[in-house]
């Protein structure tokens, strides 16, 4: 009997209001962002928008939430606790899965936990792929679905917003690949900068892309999302005589027309696994017009 299970996306929230930015915390970088936020970000992501996206995401009844990152601006503690009381509301730790992006760790934050604070959101629960061990890449398993966390974000200088894993990250990443796929399962990739070469710039790509693609080509997996670029993005990497979808989602606040950006969306995977094969259908669900109803903007097999 063929089993299914859908998962839903929201990336890049960008979470106001900028709360708690303190001497402490004032540098070059949070500066220029700050800024940024006053005069663009804060007019273009909207929590009302968000709110309505979430409900009608609730209302598909996803197996689970994926959050591939951007949830808040500049990387403050006061933010990153509002974004965990955020995704309380999004669901429990049990319904939601959580990694980091490039404005969660954004720059220096002395002692404080910064996105530990989203701890449960992003532990293993499959302990049994790599026993004891903590961190990132965590790898969560539903039934015969294995979600890996990645965490590509990295404190950067004023104008950059590159990303990198690191050797140890790829490393236990190529490990848990080959294991869960010798238990059979369906991997599910998710980091929030773009994973192959080529799809950002490198002032805001991922540094180690290229070992990336190399390692996913070599060890496989069945599907990878990512955020990051805010928009909607479809490319291919090439494992053995197939290919792996590699899928990127626009932001889920967006509420104006800003730069190159799509209006507010969310993505849901609706994966069917049988015997044979898996078979992927991703369903775009999100604003068509400004201040319209969200509608199914898409639906195609991957």
């Amino acid at each position: 009997m063929a089993e299914s299970f859908t998962l839903a996306q929201l990336t890049d929230v960008h979470l106001g209001p900028i709360a708690g930015f303190t001497p402490r915390y004032w540098n070059m970088k949070r500066a220029i962002g700050f800024i940024n936020w006053r005069r663009n970000r804060r007019h273009a992501y909207s929590q009302t928008v968000l709110d309505r996206i979430v409900a009608d995401l609730k209302a598909q009844r996803p197996d689970h939430i994926a959050v591939t990152g951007d949830l808040v601006n500049i990387g403050l503690p006061q933010e990153i606790e509002a974004a965990a009381s955020w995704l309380r509301t999004v669901g429990g730790p049990e319904h939601v899965s959580v990694i980091p992006g490039n404005h969660d760790i954004y720059s220096h934050i002395g002692a404080d936990v910064g996105v530990d604070r989203w701890a449960a959101f992003m532990s293993t629960n499959a302990a049994a792929f790599e026993p004891g061990a903590t961190g990132f890449p965590y790898v969560r398993q539903f039934g015969k679905i294995a979600l890996i966390g990645l965490n590509s974000a990295v404190k950067t200088r004023p104008f950059l917003a590159h990303g990198r894993l690191g050797a140890a990250q790829l490393k236990r990443l190529d490990v848990l690949l080959r294991a869960t796929k010798a238990a059979g399962l369906f991997r599910l990739v998710m980091i929030h900068h773009p994973p192959l070469p080529g799809q950002a710039p490198a002032s805001r790509g991922l540094q180690d892309a290229e070992a990336l693609a190399k390692l996913l080509a070599s060890a496989g997996a069945e599907l990878v999302i990512h955020g990051h670029n805010h928009r909607n993005m479809t490319a291919a990497l090439a494992h053995g005589e197939s290919s792996i979808p590699v899928i990127g989602a626009p932001s889920a606040a967006l509420g104006i027309t800003h730069r190159h950006e799509p209006l507010a969306r969310y993505n849901l995977y609706r994966i069917i696994l049988d015997a044979s094969a898996a078979r992927i259908e991703l369903v775009g669900r999100g604003l068509q017009s400004l201040g319209g109803p969200i509608v199914e903007l898409e639906r195609r097999i991957l």
